[in-house]
């Protein structure tokens, strides 16, 4: 906890939130899947991300690209998942199992990882 409070502390002197710190182009983002909905829906990613998706949920979820370019399959609950996008675009998807449940990844050539 000290260590963290001191890392935080320093980037505020220099003038950088921690909050605001964004990976580089090829890092990797996380989605977690958590009461039957994607945390972060919309996650602004620059092309070359991995994203990963973490089943948070006590239920069964899917990654489902709406126009079916990716696919899941069945996540069990502390399942991962990990798709990357390679060009700039906006990729919507949603839970095969709950179609209700739907999330996009946003690829911006200028873009950082932003949720």
């Amino acid at each position: 906890m000290n260590a963290l409070l001191l890392a935080s502390a320093l980037l505020a002197a220099l003038g950088a939130s921690p909050i605001a710190a964004a990976p580089a182009a090829n890092a990797a983002a996380t989605v977690h899947i958590k009461d039957f909905a994607y945390h972060a829906a919309t996650l602004t990613v620059a092309p070359g991300t991995t994203v990963r998706f973490v089943n948070d949920d006590g239920e069964a979820h899917t990654v489902t690209a709406s126009d079916k370019s990716f696919d899941s399959a069945g996540l069990d609950t502390s399942d991962a998942w990990t798709h990357t996008f390679t060009k700039p675009g906006t990729y919507t998807y949603f839970c095969a199992l709950h179609p209700y449940m739907k999330g996009s990844v946003v690829v911006r050539a200028t873009g950082g990882t932003t949720q």
